[in-house]
């Protein structure tokens, strides 16, 4: 009996309808980027221009909050590869009492709303009287960033055959060695899938760093700050678009580097 793999015509409406309603708002922001119009919104669109790009990229604070979200992203993302990667090694070989319990605070700061993640930072930061810093922007993003490093080379780790380990190890070579020869290039696109991710889901975060910047300003605070100037909309709709391009593009990127190795199991790649 022959069974048509294609989806019901209703069921594809719905789909696209779905993903328009989700994007739609996005294509507005990226649309009015090039209006002409200065103030507001309004439609249709008055002409075509780049004169806002210019003007974007000619002002100062908007280049420090750009240079400033990189810097916090980077660091949050190295400081999540070292972390996610250490946990995932130590957790996903050997079952102990209470790992259950360690994996699901490692997940924890991913799922639960990002107030309280930010209060729950901001009171400690007060607590170990630490003040608002760039660090503690860091250390805020890192938490969350961490699980979908975690995530990433857990799962790598338990599609890879131990024996190849083991087979080093019989061979003579060291644990750096094995490390370097064997490990690291079974989970190297894990790795780089995951710091992708982290990169940006901490370039676009603003709730927990509402809590932890103090009076640093960070790209999506900065445009936070923009709703109240009218008259910097236009600047404001580019800023947006490029927040866009530089949390999509990775996002894209991790997705096509981790297409195809569900079912990889001691490959190299």
């Amino acid at each position: 009996m022959h069974s048509d793999p294609r989806a019901p015509w209703w069921l594809r409406l719905m789909a696209w309808g779905g993903l328009a309603f989700l994007h739609f708002p996005l294509l507005v922001v990226l649309a009015y980027a090039f209006n002409t119009e200065e103030s507001a919104f309004s439609f249709p669109l008055q002409g075509f221009t780049l004169r806002w790009f210019a003007e974007a990229f000619g002002r100062d604070d908007v280049l420090a909050a750009i240079w400033l979200s990189v810097k916090v992203a980077g660091a949050a993302t190295l400081l999540a590869l070292l972390l996610g990667s250490m946990a995932a090694a130590a957790l996903y070989r050997r079952n102990f009492l209470g790992k259950d319990a360690i994996t699901l605070m490692l997940v924890l700061p991913i799922a639960l709303p990002g107030i309280v993640t930010g209060i729950a930072l901001l009171s400690t930061f007060r607590l170990a009287e630490v003040e608002p810093s760039f660090w503690t922007i860091v250390i805020g993003h890192a938490t969350f960033c961490m699980v979908v490093v975690y995530n990433n080379v857990v799962a790598r780790f338990r599609r890879t055959a131990y024996n190849l380990v083991e087979a080093s190890m019989d061979l003579g070579a060291d644990a750096f060695q094995t490390f370097r020869h064997v490990v690291l290039p079974q989970i190297a696109t894990a790795l780089l899938a995951g710091g992708i991710l982290a990169f940006a889901l901490s370039f676009d975060e603003i709730i927990v760093t509402t809590f932890t910047a103090g009076h640093e300003r960070t790209l999506p605070i900065w445009l936070l700050n923009q709703l109240g100037r009218p008259r910097d909309v236009p600047v404001t709709n580019v800023v947006a678009m490029v927040v866009m391009l530089m949390t999509m593009l990775p996002i894209v990127l991790a997705w096509k580097l981790t297409q195809g190795t569900e079912t990889v199991a001691g490959s190299g790649k």
